[in-house]
């Protein structure tokens, strides 16, 4: 054995460094520290320079929050209830025009609550026409047609026909006067404010007309063509008078334009206005001059 080399006899001496101690294990399996060496205390290189960690964030510390007031509850608001008696839907009112207006006066004419033909114009006599109807019916007299309205009315009414709809005149004809029943007459009653263009006896048109006011009369009697004047312009009105055939001095069967747009509510000079320009442009190709005229009540 070299000097410098301690073994004792019979013994195995090893040493552990466990941590920062030495020990020192027996055969037995016992173990004892040695004394502290001037080593022991010098720290090792790895622990002069210890790895840098990195730094760790100490946790940050919970903000004291202020309790949640409660909410208040929403409160939902009760939603306005239909009123059984409410605005009812409107069909047609008054200004209204066309085939539903004609239909609507047919159906009343039915049951007798407009006496005059249709016209396809909801004016005051219809909507006077459709409030009688809601009052004898139990509903409100508005004089405006409703759905509820429009549903009972048809309820007590057949579909009317074309003719029912579309009648050649608004009113109904008058019984023709006896100077009318032969040759080639213009026979225009004032009673039922219709012309009936009848040759020997049958009648081959009809349409409205209108006459003059309180002091300008229309002549009544028996006349004759004596001018007939397609563009004629009045020359002493100066207002057009379309289609026009004078029977005496300045009066004359022509078409009206405001008659067309106004209907009875106005009257003329004197002359026979006819409201159809399509039915006197017509009639004014089929007249001749010297045919007759008959204006009777």
């Amino acid at each position: 054995m070299r000097k410098g080399q301690a073994v004792a006899a019979g013994l195995l001496v090893v040493a552990v460094t466990a941590g920062c101690k030495t020990v020192v294990i027996t055969p037995s399996g016992g173990y004892s520290p040695t004394a502290a060496s001037p080593q022991s205390h010098t720290p090792q290189r790895a622990e002069a320079h210890p790895a840098r960690t990195p730094t760790q964030t100490p946790p940050k510390r919970p903000r004291p929050t202020k309790p949640k007031k409660p909410a208040k509850p929403k409160l939902k608001r009760p939603k306005p209830a239909k009123h059984a008696h409410g605005p009812a839907k409107t069909v047609l009112a008054k200004g209204s025009r066309g085939p539903r207006v004609r239909a609507l006066q047919a159906r009343l004419a039915q049951l007798s609550h407009f006496v005059q033909k249709p016209t396809g114009y909801y004016g005051r006599r219809t909507a006077a026409s459709v409030s009688a109807f809601q009052r004898k019916h139990g509903l409100r007299g508005t004089g405006t047609l409703d759905k509820a309205t429009w549903n009972t009315l048809r309820a007590l009414t057949r579909p009317p026909t074309r003719p029912e709809m579309y009648p050649t005149t608004s009113r109904p004809v008058a019984a023709p006067d006896r100077r009318c029943l032969k040759g080639r007459v213009l026979c225009v009653s004032k009673q039922s404010n219709t012309l009936a263009w009848m040759v020997n006896g049958q009648v081959r048109s009809t349409m409205d007309v209108r006459f003059g006011a309180q002091y300008t009369p229309t002549r009544e009697g028996t006349f004759r063509i004596s001018l007939k004047s397609r563009r004629h312009v009045s020359s002493i009105y100066h207002t057009p008078m379309p289609y026009a055939m004078f029977f005496s001095g300045g009066q004359a069967i022509h078409f009206s334009p405001d008659f067309a747009a106004h209907g009875y509510r106005g009257a003329s000079h004197g002359c026979v206005n006819v409201r159809d320009k399509t039915k006197i442009a017509t009639l004014f190709q089929q007249v001749k001059v010297g045919d007759k005229v008959v204006i009777y009540k």
